[in-house]
Order: C-alpha cells, then sequence, then structure tokens
C-alpha cells in the first residue's frame, strides 16, 4: 500500500492535513504521480463511487463589469474583445434550462457579470428559477456577484439551490489580482449564502501568479468556509486581460492540485471547471479520479470541449453520469 492510500485512509478515518503535507501533494515527485492519484480516488470513491456530476453554464449577462478582476475578460480593464450584452429575458434563461436538461446536467448554473444584481436583474433570475422548478428536476445554481442579506433570501424563496461566489485565490494573494473590492466581501457573500438556507459553492483560479501555499491556503480556506462544492479552475489567459501573459500550468501539477483540494475537502464536490482543456490537455480524463464533478461545453466567454466529448470521456474512464433524478438533496 503507497504512503498516498494511507494517508487517504487516514483521512478517511477523520484526519485533516497539515499545511506540511498538503504542501508535499503539491511537490509530489512525477514518479508517484499515480499513486497520489491512487490515494485521491480512494477519497473520491468513498463518497461519489464512480459517478460524476454534470453542471452547465449559462452567461445570462456578458461583459459591462465595473470590476477590475485582472483574469477575467469580463473586467473594466479588459480589452478583450468578447460579446457584451445586458440580461437575458427570462424565456431565454429557462430555454438554457431545457437544453442543459436534455444533455443530462443535473445543476443548471445561471451566471451574470458584475459587481452585484440590481432588483430588476435579481427579479428577472427569480422568474426564470420558479418557471424552470415547475419543469425539471435538476438543481438550480446562480452566480450573481456580491449578495445582500435580503438578496440572498429572494433566491432561496424562488428555489435557488445553490449559489455560486469564488474566493478565486489566497488572501495574501487577492490584491495582486483585484483591488475594486475585497477578499473578505467574497467570503462575507459565501456566508450569507449559507444563512439563507442555499447551498455554498466556493472556488479558485489556479495559475494567476500565486505560490503553492497560496493554493494550500485556498484549500484550507474553502474547509474552513464548508463550501459544498468547490470549482477548480486553471487560468485560460485570454488577451487583452491583466493575466494574458501568466505561464502556464503543466497538465500533472494540475493533478496534484486537484489531489490536493480532495485530500483537504474529501467528502465535497470537487468540480474541475474553466480551462481543463487547455492545462490538462491530453491527459484531463485522469482528473476525474480525483474530481467528481465537471462543467459540460462552453464556460463565461471562453469554449469548452464538445459535449459528445464529456460523455465519451466518462465512458472510456468507466466511470457514470450522475443524472437529476439520481442526486440526494443540497
Amino acid at each position: 500500500m503507497s504512503t498516498w492510500t494511507q494517508l487517504a485512509d487516514q483521512v478517511l478515518n477523520g484526519y485533516k492535513l497539515s499545511e506540511t503535507e498538503a504542501l508535499h501533494i503539491l511537490e509530489c515527485p512525477e514518479d508517484d504521480l499515480l499513486q497520489l492519484l491512487d490515494g485521491a480516488f480512494r477519497l473520491r470513491h468513498h463518497y461519489y463511487g464512480r459517478k460524476v456530476k454534470l453542471n452547465m453554464i449559462i452567461n445570462t449577462k456578458s461583459g459591462l463589469c465595473p470590476e477590475d478582476c485582472g483574469y477575467c475578460s469580463q473586467s473594466s480593464q479588459s480589452t478583450a474583445p468578447i460579446q457584451k450584452y445586458r440580461m437575458m429575458e427570462q424565456k431565454q434563461i429557462v430555454d438554457g434550462a431545457e437544453k442543459a436538461h436534455l444533455l443530462g446536467a443535473n445543476t443548471y448554473c445561471i451566471v451574470a457579470s458584475g459587481r452585484g444584481p440590481s432588483q430588476k436583474e435579481l427579479d428577472t433570475v427569480t422568474g426564470a428559477v420558479k418557471e424552470i422548478k415547475e419543469k425539471y428536476s435538476m438543481r438550480v445554481c446562480a452566480c450573481l456577484g456580491l449578495l445582500k442579506p435580503e438578496q440572498a433570501k429572494q433566491l432561496k424563496e424562488a428555489g435557488v439551490d445553490r449559489y455560486n461566489h469564488n474566493i478565486n485565490t489566497s488572501k495574501s494573494h487577492h490584491e495582486s489580482i483585484t483591488t475594486t473590492h475585497t477578499y473578505n466581501d467574497r467570503t462575507e457573500t459565501v456566508g450569507r449564502v449559507k444563512e439563507s438556507g442555499m447551498s455554498p459553492c466556493s472556488g479558485v483560479i489556479i495559475g494567476m501568479g500565486e505560490t503553492n501555499e497560496d493554493i494550500v491556503n485556498m484549500a484550507l480556506s474553502l474547509r474552513e468556509l464548508d463550501a459544498d462544492s468547490i470549482p477548480v479552475n486553471f487560468l485560460h489567459a485570454i488577451p487583452g486581460t491583466k493575466l494574458a501573459h501568466a505561464q502556464p500550468l503543466t497538465p500533472s501539477f494540475c493533478l496534484k492540485v486537484l489531489a490536493l483540494f480532495r485530500f483537504l475537502n474529501p467528502s465535497k464536490e470537487i468540480r474541475i471547471s474553466g480551462g481543463r482543456e487547455v492545462n490538462l490537455r491530453s491527459i484531463q480524463p485522469l482528473g476525474l479520479y480525483a474530481a467528481n464533478s465537471i462543467f459540460l461545453g462552453s464556460y463565461l466567454t471562453t469554449p469548452g470541449q464538445e459535449v459528445t466529448a464529456d460523455h465519451k470521456m466518462i465512458q472510456d474512464m468507466g466511470f457514470e453520469v450522475e443524472y437529476a433524478h439520481e442526486q440526494a438533496p443540497v
């Protein structure tokens, strides 16, 4: 039995890794990578078997954002040539849910750019959610920026199951990425989500110049926040953004990051998210040994893998799609 497998068994028995042990995961020698993934899979299999959750995004409002996030093509500082439009009509959002349902997604993610939603935008989203819930059994996740307590309550009452608001990076690295809001602004929104009764979803973006210590701190912070779902994004450097020339990640390092998040948050939904195609490249199927969830199709302003290729990847690896009617309540 490998050291990583033994460590996984300890974690299953309630052991929590130290920061030093967590750093060792990111520093794992290439020769031991498969053993590390075996340990991560031991944890993943214990909680999720061979099931893979599918999530699908609809970008309901694109660009026009006053924030200065260095990774984002929708930022006020970005010159990326993206499509820009204001909030979609309610019917368009509901139509997107039908597409997600037909493609086997068990979570439909309604995303809008901006610092936070206006009342009109919130009314459009909540109206769409009520209609979606009447038609489909899938979960609905919203991602609309910073929330006030009363806004969180309105979303919960409309039927939103989960709310996403990523911490994106570590507290110490945050000001290098954005200055128009604070790290605490983000964690406070996650707290309001929990207080409202919605399931908190919060994740990270890896590859923005952070250190290994920063990455470990991100995973530990999400453990402390008790996020139910953790999307792990790998920076897809976009021309026209502040981070356009960021150094690319190696596929093997991405696998170590996914293993780290599984070891530190063993029972949580770990989702391979934006940038998986350009960073994991030919070995992205191996990510499923640590993660139990992926996004289908395109992201906000960047293309993803073909949906049929995602389904084939899952099937080829011997995993199974978890459909909406099979999932436990959040």
